[in-house]
């Protein structure tokens, strides 16, 4: 006999997963490279509309950028342009990581889907927007405290990677309600749940916040904070979830 998932087609098999699993993953590395290779071209521009501006932020104070390798600014202009295909694809990516998973789901709740997507993306640049006005307390902070004493000289390389870590750090962080919804819509937790171990989420949140911050506090503390009040929306989110249930 033919088992059935919870949507009534056949069950897929191991292989079957990791077939479908691959050709995901090409189409969304696809979909990064075709919308990468504008961001490549136009990479001066996205680096003093980004990365330059974020500078201005720490005046009076003086910031220089350099860098210390002659393909350093190669690698850069690489960097941004990968980047700023995933901001630009992430639709697309999102739909496809959601996709992948429909088969568990029942018929109700594909219906779900496509508004799910929408929700993940507007979620994550929404983090990456919301980085990006922060930007200016944690530059402030970082720059002043030896301010005097010594100048402020950052590597290209490594300021990038600043930028992209706090980005990508917050952008992820604010698919938290995302995640809530879904998982309460397909039962696996409710509003009871969250609110039961929500002094253990504290913890956990402070953790994770650690991980996908630089080391220093500020950084972590302005990324808990608002994953701190995300949780409490996803709190709200999980109880008008379950109630339509």
């Amino acid at each position: 006999m033919t088992e059935k998932n919870n949507s009534g087609g056949e069950v897929m098999s191991l292989i079957a997963h990791i077939e479908e699993l691959r050709r995901t993953f090409i189409r969304c590395g696809l979909s990064v490279i075709a919308c990468a290779v504008p961001c490549g071209i136009y990479w001066k521009q996205i680096f003093d509309a980004i990365v330059a501006h974020s500078l201005h932020l720490c005046e009076p104070l003086s910031v220089h950028i350099i860098y210390t390798a002659p393909a350093e600014t190669v690698m850069l202009s690489i960097k941004i342009a990968v980047i700023g295909g995933l901001m630009l694809a992430s639709p697309f990516v999102f739909q496809q990581a959601w996709s992948f998973i429909s088969p568990a789901l029942y018929k109700r709740e594909k219906v779900l889907l496509i508004p799910t997507a929408l929700a993940s993306t507007v979620c994550f640049l929404g983090g990456v927007l919301f980085s990006c006005y922060m930007l200016p307390f944690m530059l402030k902070f970082l720059t002043e405290f030896a301010a005097g004493t010594i100048d402020p000289f950052f590597r290209i390389d490594e300021y990038l990677n600043f930028l992209i870590k706090i980005s990508l750090a917050f952008g992820f962080a604010f698919q938290l309600p995302v995640i809530v919804f879904v998982l309460s819509k397909i039962g696996l937790i409710d509003h009871k749940f969250l609110l039961r171990y929500f002094r253990y989420a504290i913890v956990l949140i402070f953790i994770v916040a650690a991980i996908l911050t630089p080391p220093d506090v500020l950084s972590q503390i302005l990324l808990a904070m608002p994953m701190l009040v995300l949780y409490a929306l996803g709190i709200l989110i999980s109880f008008f979830a379950r109630q339509k249930k």
